[in-house]
C-alpha cells in the first residue's frame, strides 16, 4: 500500500545429504526499495561454497543430490520454491 523496502532472502535445503543438516539455510539476501504497486526481478547467484557441507570426515564437499531452494521474506515466509539436482 506504500514506499518501501523489502528484504528478499535465498535459503537452501540439501534434501539427500549424507549427514544431517538444518531444514533450510540462509545463503544470500538482497534489500531492494520498491514504490507502491512496483514489483521487481531479483537475481542471485549461487556458488560452489553455497552448496558444500562438512561430512562425516570434515571435509566441506559438494554432495551430488536434490537441493530445493526458497525465497521470502523469512524463514516462515516462503513465497517462491524450487529445485535442482546435481
Amino acid at each position: 500500500n506504500r514506499d518501501g523496502e523489502e528484504v528478499v532472502q535465498l535459503y537452501i535445503c540439501d534434501k539427500v545429504a549424507s549427514v544431517s543438516q538444518p531444514p533450510v539455510l540462509l545463503k544470500a539476501f538482497r534489500k531492494v526499495f520498491l514504490r507502491k504497486g512496483e514489483s521487481r526481478q531479483i537475481t542471485f547467484d549461487l556458488k560452489k561454497n553455497d552448496l558444500a557441507i562438512y561430512d562425516y570426515d570434515v571435509n566441506f564437499v559438494v554432495e551430488p543430490g536434490e537441493f530445493k531452494v526458497m525465497i521470502g521474506a523469512a524463514s516462515n515466509d516462503i513465497r517462491l520454491e524450487g529445485k535442482f539436482t546435481l
